[in-house]
């Protein structure tokens, strides 16, 4: 069985969707949407693994007064681009009540919890984009065996890309301008 997709969203406006669009998106449409080269990409139901690894990271990551940890806002990386990390760490200062997006140098570290559906733009795509804003700190969370594997990158600023700090499992002990020391076990059932 398939759904139609509503009017307003093929094909889209002339020229394509802009980075804009998203925040006058109509009433019922889907809460996550984020915008790659111009194409909404509509979020698929997520799986209990994704759902408490972001919940984890947010919870555990502690950044300094002046940083935050919000979950699942935007990036505007550009005219045609604004995707939907799972978990920033930003600028408090960026924070205002109608917030709905944040620019790249506003952006500490973005991290991306990998999903069946969302492979290829967690691992190449994003990576890429997050890099040539500026984002110094990219996370990539895999699942292995019912557990969070990170893979830690940080900015090369001379080429604009991000090289491997590392792979953590069981524990992510790492500094992204302030350490981090994150136990990265889940139980099943959650408690």
């Amino acid at each position: 069985m398939s759904t139609a997709l509503p009017e307003w969203f093929y094909p889209g406006p002339p020229g394509g969707w802009t980075a804009d669009m998203l925040d006058h998106l109509p009433p019922g449409a889907p809460r996550h949407v984020e915008l790659i080269d111009g194409s909404l990409i509509m979020m698929s139901p997520q799986t209990a693994f994704h759902l408490y690894t972001i919940r984890l990271l947010e919870n555990a990551l502690k950044p300094p007064a002046h940083l935050a940890v919000v979950r699942e806002m935007t990036v505007t990386l550009g005219l045609r681009q604004r995707p939907e990390p799972d978990i920033l760490v930003v600028e408090k200062s960026a924070i205002g009540p109608k917030t709905t997006s944040f620019r790249p140098e506003d952006v500490h570290l973005v991290a991306e919890v990998v999903s069946e559906e969302s492979k290829e733009r967690d691992r190449s795509t994003k990576p890429i984009k997050y890099s040539d804003a500026g984002i110094k700190h990219f996370w990539r969370v895999e699942q292995e065996d019912g557990l969070p594997v990170v893979y830690t990158f940080e900015l090369e600023p001379t080429v604009k890309a991000y090289v491997p700090t590392g792979i953590h499992r069981k524990q992510l002990r790492a500094s992204v301008g302030f350490d981090v020391d994150i136990d990265l076990g889940l139980e099943w059932p959650p408690a």
